[in-house]
């Protein structure tokens, strides 16, 4: 489990400058084999998988709250259309 040091409250900033993040001996070697057959070092991997995280969460959360911006204007569709749209979607 992903566990981070605890950062007071005032020295959290708009740029954060270091962050810790502790693994299990058999976490970091998971880690290490990963991004050895990435072609990467651990460090890196965690980063990046951290950020695309936050990017796909930030990408989530805005689309939800178009969507209850959109119901709030009474912007629906009718079940049979979301069904039509689900399906083509798992289609492809």
């Amino acid at each position: 489990m992903f566990q981070t040091c605890n950062l007071p409250q005032a020295n959290l900033s708009r740029t954060l400058n270091a962050m810790e993040v502790h693994f299990t001996a058999e976490q970091e070697a998971r880690l290490v084999q990963i991004a050895t057959k990435e072609g990467t070092d651990a460090e890196r991997l965690v980063k990046d998988a951290a950020l695309r995280l936050l990017e796909e969460d930030a990408r989530f959360r805005s689309a939800v709250r178009e969507g209850i911006a959109q119901a709030n204007r009474g912007e629906f569709i009718e079940e049979e259309e979301m069904d039509a749209r689900l399906e083509q979607m798992l289609r492809s």
